[in-house]
């Protein structure tokens, strides 16, 4: 399973509609969007300031997680940001990966 954030700032309209149906009801449809593909909501939050919502969760891989991603945006009542999340266990694995890099100018 992808680990993922999603970053989420309402538009004019998405404000409006969460105005009227409310957070509880807002929160429901994420996590039906996560569980209908498969995934799992570990915490949603709303927010005041640079974003509205935070949500962290799981799905199969990374192309669902952007799947998603485009899902939501398409639709228009949010602007929001699929990061990636990656455990302890995979950056030491990374960093383990033999990488040749030649820096500019060097």
């Amino acid at each position: 399973m992808a680990k993922f954030l999603i970053r989420a700032t309402y538009t004019s309209r998405g404000i409006a509609g969460l105005g009227k149906e409310g957070g509880t009801a807002r929160a429901e449809v994420v996590r039906a969007l996560i569980e209908n593909s498969g995934g799992r909501v570990e915490s949603l939050y709303f927010a005041f300031g640079q974003y509205d919502l935070y949500v962290v969760g799981e799905v199969a891989d990374n192309a669902t997680a952007a799947a998603l991603g485009i899902a939501v945006r398409s639709a228009g009542g949010v602007e929001a940001t699929v990061v990636p999340l990656l455990t302890p266990e995979e950056i030491d694995t990374a960093a383990r990966m033999p990488v040749t890099y030649q820096p500019p100018g060097g």
